[in-house]
């Protein structure tokens, strides 16, 4: 079921990289009627599209998740999956507390210049739900902006399992409503009765969530556009197959969209993994990985490790693992990957658990400039500017020689008449 090619194979090799943030014009016309919809009405918008979507009507108290529900929720939580969670939150915040920004100054000439880093006031936190419990994803969003200092964090998603409400209580969650879809979005973006307007939306949801969080960037900020999740693997002879082939199947169960693609410069390595896939398919009960596999899974034999590096760059995947001699030098060529796993021992299961540094990572080609959830994207910075008068009389003639280029005279009269000039 795995495919395997060669790079000389130019088109299947273009078929396999092919990817796209574009989304679909109906897809985002469907969106857009939500989103103004949510706009206008508010409420009673959220509340007949959950019912049409999702089948759910708002209990008597609203969608928000009360303090008792949240509570008798928690306490259902194994003992051991609770352990678990804390082990993860703690590590997550052990990690993203290295990202504080202090800002900074700059002083010369009676001049001082300054940048001022502050948390954003309010996030929205989008988590998916109803068959799906993610609380990874809560840990993800959440412990990153308590450690930024984001005074209150708003989480939406179609339906809380006990653990993702306990994931959001060890996060420092303010709030919890039970809404999802384009409407949980555009009513974290322009607010209603019930639900708060947030400064910033982050985290992924599906194609209408996406094309939501489109619609409304720049009413209100958003972390990034999440497409189908991928991993690429670049594994040379040394690598187990049995490891190489249970990485690829774990990236192609989250959905049939998701790419598991295997760089290697072993054709028998190739073939082994295939025969793995293959043979731990039997044993998978989730029918996405077996659809991701066919649609979007290959195993590329490569001429060397170097042409092995340089498809990784050029795909700028989401997930990239190293199962290969000397992986920690490999690594240093590295240039366009979300997250890098180094070694035979650092399976991607980990990165979106309990290692630490954030499972929310660029897609479809986007680390190429983009970077993985963090501090930085809790928090905004302002630049503070003071002149004393004889610094500003040192820069006139300049400023009023850059204005009159522009043809700006206003600018420049504003500096003349402070100065005299």
């Amino acid at each position: 079921m795995l495919r395997i090619v060669t790079t000389d194979d130019t088109a299947a090799i273009e078929g396999i990289f092919a990817r796209s943030d574009v989304t679909p014009p109906e897809i985002l016309a469907r969106a857009a009627e939500i989103v103004q919809d949510v706009r206008r009405r508010g409420d009673v918008a959220v509340a007949e599209l959950t019912l049409r979507f999702e089948g759910r009507t708002a209990p008597a108290e609203g969608f928000e998740v009360s303090s008792r529900r949240w509570d008798e929720a928690a306490a259902q939580v194994a003992p051991e999956v609770a352990a678990a969670l804390e082990h993860a939150a703690r590590r997550i915040e052990a990690f993203h507390q290295h990202q504080r920004e202090s800002g900074y100054t700059h002083e010369e000439d009676g001049i001082r210049l300054a940048v001022r880093v502050e948390p954003l006031a309010r996030v929205g936190l989008y988590v998916p739900g109803g068959g799906a419990r993610y609380p990874s994803s809560v840990l993800m969003t959440a412990v990153p902006a308590r450690v930024a200092g984001v005074r209150e964090i708003v989480m939406v998603t179609p339906g809380a399992s006990a653990e993702t409400l306990l994931a959001a209580r060890i996060a420092g969650v303010d709030r919890v409503f039970e809404i999802g879809g384009a409407q949980a979005v555009a009513a974290l973006a322009y607010g209603t009765a019930t639900v708060p307007r947030v400064d910033k939306i982050v985290g992924p949801g599906n194609a209408y969530v996406a094309a939501a969080k489109r619609l409304v960037f720049g009413d209100v900020g958003i972390d990034s556009i999440a497409g189908p999740s991928e991993v690429l693997v670049i594994a040379d002879d040394t690598a187990v197959a049995e490891h190489v082939a249970a990485d690829l199947l774990a990236q192609a169960e989250h959905d049939a969209d998701a790419s598991a693609i295997l760089c290697t410069p072993s054709r028998e390595l190739a073939e082994a993994v295939a025969a793995e896939v293959e043979r731990q398919l039997a044993g998978l009960e989730r029918p996405a990985a077996a659809e991701s596999i066919r649609r979007h899974g290959a195993a590329v034999v490569t001429a060397d490790l170097a042409a092995a590096v340089r498809l990784a760059n050029r795909f700028a995947p989401e997930h990239l693992e190293l199962h290969v001699r000397d992986a920690a030098r490999v690594a240093e060529s590295i240039r366009t990957a979300g997250a890098i796993f180094v070694g035979p021992y650092t399976p991607e299961a980990a990165g979106d658990y309990l290692a630490g540094p954030n499972h929310v990572l660029p897609t479809g080609g986007a680390a190429r400039y983009a970077s993985p959830l963090g501090i930085w994207d809790y928090v905004k910075r302002t630049t503070v500017l003071e002149y004393r008068r004889e610094a500003l009389a040192a820069q006139a003639r300049d400023i009023e020689l850059l204005a009159g280029v522009e043809g700006l005279p206003a600018h420049a009269r504003s500096v003349a008449v402070r100065v005299g000039s």
